[in-house]
């Protein structure tokens, strides 16, 4: 059906539904006029009494139903109507009740006036005593709701009805949280008759509202006891509906609900949405990072000002966290970002997702190349002559490195040697390597080279007159290529077993925003040389990982879901680490004290630069030897 007709359709219902209104609140407002009147003045009724009631009521209809539109009383769907609209009835009643004694009050005078004139010869027009209109007052706000909610009932009781009557057929839902989210997420599946699912029950942790009703359905519990009634009451959804909860106590409460094996979905922030109206459309899925122990860093927004109006340049720009790192940097008004990627493919969907998003400002450019390639990067630093470098091209896969050791140095150290290199001969203001805590006493080659690479930076800060040089270095990003949630993620879809490597294996994360928040926020913090680490709480056993993934999948582990031990592979460890023990001396917080600086350690400058050198002449099979040259205490494991 075409707009206009649909449109044309809803007026015409609306104005007949209006129409009903009106003509019921003319006969409540003068009715209940007229009793009150009556109630006050003895039961009198004379001729004066009727003709001082037939002169008010066409203003005193008017001026009631005047108000009722103001205040939107006519386009209120009482059957969903709550306190809100109930106290704006009674508002638009007391301000009609007000302008309609003014009325009488003006026109009493006007009739004095008049007498004493000479122009009527007899007094027609006097005020009704005061609980008249006290009386009248209360007696149409209570009457007028009455009929209004009695719509309210009606549809809730039919709904109560059609509900009871297809009881079985409906998915039984839990919901978490029985403040204003909660409240509202129960109109909504009032609103949509149920079709989404039948409400049972709220738990919530405030103990003083178990017993309580909102909105027809009952408080049954606490958090604690939703694995007892989700057995109980045989529920099939569980929604989280607290979203001013803290982060710690989330992850809690959804643990203890994904661990039922109920689908768990979590509803947004009020504030979030749109008019602020909840929806069941609005809930997801819960997710793996919101069942990470560890709460999100928050950036301070005036640290990362310094690339506002700037030229940046990310190398590695279209890899996972390359282009994240892109994203963030864009929030901060830039204005040019230019992305530096040997693969095409990623960074062309990368600048048309940005275009789409800032609408060309900042401008976003590509440059395809490698960073093993001085010449290429010089091309690139002269053409554009950025003021600030994020380089996070590396390859970063442990086992492919392993078996690629000269792949790996030529790409990883090499590659941010002369990155490094160029970014002092353009007079770049800040450079800032991405770096891994497998760089902390390494075990694998792709950890040594990373631990290079850090080197690389501290020796360029020695050096440089100019540039302010810093590393970051972080634990396993989720998500992002070669993690482990991907893979998790496959096996899932095949049917399992998940495989783990060992069961003790440890492993700190963190999510692609916050790798690429620390980082921004690490070229604003750093003054030269620093090595930036992040406070990530706890490390996270690896299989309890797995875990978590195959419940959120609908599933038991070890039942549905198998995981399976492959043993430690080449250069893995059971666990990794943050800091160098000789770091450790000197390391202090900075402005955000979830982010540490290092101390740095001692090296030889000139044995880094002479091994450098040599890289292009190297023997690939002399690669691990080079390796632990550089860095003493990279110790494989087989």
């Amino acid at each position: 059906m075409p707009k206009k007709r649909l449109t044309s359709l809803k007026k015409k219902k609306l104005v007949k539904k209006n129409t009903v209104y009106i003509l019921l609140d003319f006969f409540i407002i003068n009715l209940t006029y007229c009793f009150a009147a009556i109630l006050h003045m003895g039961f009198k009724i004379d001729n004066d009494f009727v003709m001082r009631i037939i002169l008010r009521t066409p203003y005193v209809t008017a001026l009631y139903i005047l108000f009722y539109f103001i205040f939107k009383n006519y386009n209120t769907a009482w059957k969903y109507a709550g306190l809100y609209e109930i106290a704006k009835h009674a508002v638009s009643v007391f301000s009609g009740t007000f302008f309609v004694f003014l009325a009488d009050y003006i026109f009493m005078r006007l009739n004095t006036l008049l007498i004493d004139r000479g122009i009527l010869s007899t007094l027609r027009f006097e005020l009704f005593p005061l609980p008249v209109y006290i009386d009248s007052m209360f007696l149409i706000i209570f009457i007028g709701l009455a009929f209004r909610l009695y719509s309210r009932s009606a549809f809730l009781f039919k709904n109560e009805h059609d509900r009871r009557a297809h009881n079985d057929k409906l998915r039984q839902i839990l919901i978490i949280g029985a403040g204003e989210a909660g409240t509202g997420l129960v109109k909504d599946f009032q609103k949509n008759s149920y079709k989404f699912g039948n409400p049972v029950a709220f738990v919530d942790d405030d103990g003083s509202k178990t017993g309580l009703l909102v909105n027809g359905t009952p408080v049954i519990g606490t958090c604690d006891d939703i694995p007892k009634i989700c057995s109980e009451y045989s529920i099939d959804e569980i929604i989280f509906c607290i979203p001013s909860v803290s982060n710690e106590r989330k992850r809690e409460i959804l643990d203890i609900a994904v661990k039922t094996g109920v689908t768990v979905k979590v509803a947004p922030d009020i504030s979030d949405i749109a008019k602020n109206k909840i929806s069941y459309k609005n809930t997801r899925d819960v997710d793996i990072l919101d069942l990470l122990s560890r709460p999100e860093i928050k950036l301070n927004p005036d640290v990362c000002k310094y690339v506002k109006d700037k030229t940046v340049l990310v190398t590695g720009g279209g890899g996972s966290i390359g282009s994240e790192l892109c994203r963030q940097i864009a929030r901060y008004e830039p204005e040019t970002i230019v992305i530096f990627d040997i693969y095409e493919n990623n960074a062309y969907a990368l600048k048309n997702s940005l275009d789409l998003k800032y609408y060309g400002n900042p401008k976003i450019e590509i440059r395809i190349g490698s960073v093993r390639e001085y010449g290429r990067l010089e091309e690139v630093f002269g053409e554009f002559k950025p003021s600030c470098v994020f380089h996070a091209a590396a390859h970063k896969h442990v086992p492919l490195m392993e078996d690629s050791p000269y792949e790996a140095i030529k790409n990883n150290i090499l590659g941010t040697y002369n990155t490094a290199l160029c970014a002092q001969k353009f007079n770049v203001d800040n450079f800032v390597l991405l770096s891994t805590d497998k760089a902390v006493n390494p075990t694998n080659v792709m950890g040594a080279t990373k631990r290079c690479c850090e080197l690389i930076v501290q020796h360029f800060s020695k050096i440089s007159t100019h540039t302010k040089f810093a590393a970051v270095r972080f634990g396993n990003v989720l998500g992002s290529n070669g993690s482990v949630i991907p893979l998790f993620k496959e096996q899932l879809k095949k049917g399992g077993p998940l495989t783990v490597t060992h069961p003790d294996i440890t492993r700190y994360f963190m999510t692609i925003p916050e790798a690429a928040q620390l980082v921004v926020q690490a070229g604003g913090l750093a003054k030269g040389g620093e090595i930036f680490v992040l406070d990530m709480g706890e490390p996270v056993k690896i299989v309890s990982l797995a875990e978590k993934l195959i419940r959120l999948s609908g599933f038991e582990p070890y039942v549905d879901i198998d995981i399976q031990y492959t043993g430690l592979r080449p250069g893995e460890k059971l666990y990794e680490e943050l800091i160098l023990p000789s770091e450790k001396e000197g390391m202090h917080k900075t402005q955000n004290n979830k982010i540490f600086i290092t101390n740095p350690t001692d090296f030889d400058d000139d044995v880094l630069v002479e091994h450098i050198n040599r890289i292009p002449e190297l023997k690939p099979e002399n690669s691990r030897k080079f390796l632990k040259e550089l860095v003493p205490n990279f110790k494989e494991k087989n």
